[in-house]
């Protein structure tokens, strides 16, 4: 019996074509905005933690803190001192949970190769950075130890000029591509910590450590053994505030990830207000509808039909309305899904439980501002029915 009411549907729906597809037009926006605007916000989310994990996975990143102002510990101002080879010595030696420690020191110079002359990054490491940043290697190997020590060693390969220093390039790093910051990631180059402080930046200084977690230990649970050793090291009191800062990478994209996802759901909640839209429209028909089936209605129930046969006919046909629009608008939604991953070069990230969840509402939809205008009709009385012209 289902089915032939279906069909009915189908037929009813035929007959007016164009009405129909007016009705059901405001489904298909519903449903296309909210799957457009879910899977676009789904494709940004995954961006955010790839470009997140670009910069390594379960990572801190120790840098030196910021002098604090006027009224702090002592009444005098905290002075600001650059992390030293002492600090990475001391994390080296004591802290446990560590996949790889590395130093960092970077700045801008001018770097020449062959006849191609650009301003590039320049980072001074050792071959742990590599470990800590999940940096891989297209080709070459990483420093040795004598290199990291000295700034030493004859690898053999091309010349680069670095400022005035001639380098040999002992390795190619895979591309990473730019951050979510627009950061270009490729355009660096990695030499020896000590040569970099002696022939670069011309101090002992380290701009940052990096300090990746092993498996089986979080990041949450490592950054308060960095701060105790690093406090420990550099003779901060407890009763003053630590001149260094740790920042868990972990934990910002997670907030990033979050904040992304609420801009989401609000975007989708609004998108959804047009599906309550499409839903009155729907029931604006049915009640025409009825109205002008008023006569079939009253031979139906005069030849014997019960009034759950016509309730379940109008439902079913403002069920399957709204199924249909339901069902275009997710291909219609998917398809400006796609074309924004494409023009905004993030992930697409479709969700069969988004789309489950659109199918099942629009269904839903159809049933409930479809009930009313089916009541309506099945509570006729079958004398005034047949009456009605």
């Amino acid at each position: 019996m289902i089915w032939e009411t279906v069909r009915l549907s189908l037929i009813s729906i035929r007959r007016n074509v164009l009405r129909s597809f007016l009705t059901l037009l405001g489904i298909v926006i519903g449903v296309a905005a909210v799957i457009a605007m879910l899977t676009i916000g789904s494709g940004t989310t995954e961006k955010v933690k790839a470009d997140i994990s670009k910069l390594g996975s379960n990572l801190l990143v120790v840098r030196s803190g910021r002098p604090a102002g006027p009224g702090g510990p002592g009444g005098l101002d905290q002075v600001t001192r650059p992390l030293a080879t002492k600090d990475l010595e001391a994390l080296v030696a004591h802290l446990s949970g560590a996949r790889a420690i590395a130093p960092a020191s970077q700045k801008q110079v001018r770097v020449i190769f062959g006849t191609e002359s650009l301003t590039s990054g320049v980072t001074g490491t050792d071959s742990a950075y590599l470990d800590a940043r999940d940096w891989k290697l297209v080709s070459g190997r990483p420093f040795s130890d004598s290199e990291t020590r000295a700034g030493a060693g004859d690898p053999e390969g091309e010349t680069i000029r670095v400022n005035r220093t001639s380098c040999r390039i002992i390795g190619l790093l895979e591309p990473k591509g730019y951050t979510g910051f627009g950061q270009d990631q490729d355009n660096v180059v990695l030499m020896p910590l000590a040569a970099y402080q002696r022939r670069i930046a011309g101090n002992r200084d380290i701009d940052s450590i990096y300090i990746a977690a092993d498996d089986r230990t979080p990041t949450t649970e490592l950054q308060p053994r960095v701060e105790d050793i690093l406090r420990d090291t550099r003779r901060i009191t407890p009763d003053r505030d630590a001149d260094f800062s740790i920042r868990d990478m972990t934990q910002i994209a997670d907030a990033m990830a979050s904040a992304t996802t609420t801009m989401t759901g609000m975007l989708g909640a609004v998108a959804g207000v047009s599906l309550l839209v499409g839903g009155i429209g729907i029931m604006n028909i049915m009640l025409v509808s009825v109205t002008e089936r008023t006569r079939e209605i009253g031979i139906r129930l005069a030849i014997g039909a019960h009034e759950k046969h016509i309730l379940i006919q109008f439902l079913v046909e403002a069920t399957v309305l709204s199924l249909l629009g339901g069902i275009i608008g997710i291909l219609i939604g998917l398809a400006l899904a796609g074309l924004a991953s494409v023009t905004l070069t993030i992930p697409f990230a479709p969700s069969p439980a988004v789309i489950l969840l659109a199918v099942g509402f629009s269904a839903l939809i159809g049933m409930v501002f479809g009930f009313f205008p089916a009541l309506r009709g099945a509570r006729l009385d079958p004398i005034e029915a047949l009456r009605h012209e």
